[in-house]
């Protein structure tokens, strides 16, 4: 609930570590035949995904160049049902323009992800701009301490429901423990950051 509030997000839910919330922010929206269109600068574990696992259930990917966006909007394909991008990406802290990315991916009613957890919600909020859905690795900056894993992913009611649903089957729940740690932790996250 508090992450909703800081994001600007109708609903969340906590998963037990940020590749865990990167993949359930997908796979209940992806399914063979489909093609997700990622930033080519990306965590590499969140490229792994897109690029190794995908594929296995017949989801097709490209990779849009972040220095290029009037490329953007041409890699989109009629079986695009998703643009998943880091801003700022991590390591490299390239950025990207949200409203931008938004705007194209409305036009073709494609979901935009965006793993927002380098900026954090205090320093940006990707829903001011259109996003649909948000991921965290909690485990960065929402602790910021190292002392616990976790993930966050937020939509609106109605994603977050299929979300929630996918989590619930296959079992990458985040802990009570954990939680309570990484809601404790936002008491810090203005002065941290």
């Amino acid at each position: 609930e508090k992450m909703c509030v800081l994001e600007g997000m109708e609903d969340g839910f906590g998963t037990a570590t940020g590749m865990a919330a990167v993949f359930a922010s997908m796979m209940p929206f992806l399914q063979q035949g489909d093609h997700i269109l990622a930033s080519s600068a990306l965590f590499a574990s969140s490229t792994r995904i897109i690029k190794d696992f995908l594929p296995k259930w017949g989801i097709e990917h490209s990779f849009f160049d972040i220095k290029k966006p009037e490329t953007w909007e041409s890699q989109i394909q009629p079986n695009t049902k998703m643009i998943f991008a880091e801003t700022p990406s991590n390591p490299g802290l390239v950025l990207i323009d949200l409203e931008y990315l938004c705007t194209i991916a409305k036009k073709h009613n494609v979901l935009v992800n965006i793993d927002n957890c380098f900026a954090t919600p205090y320093l940006q909020q990707p829903a001011k701009y259109g996003v649909d859905i948000i991921t965290h690795s909690a485990t960065k900056f929402i602790d910021g301490q190292g002392r616990v894993t976790g993930g966050i992913v937020l939509a609106n009611k109605e994603l977050t429901k299929e979300i929630r649903q996918f989590c619930r089957q296959t079992g990458p729940s985040m802990s009570p423990f954990n939680a309570w740690v990484l809601s404790k932790s936002l008491e810090t996250l203005h002065v941290r950051m």
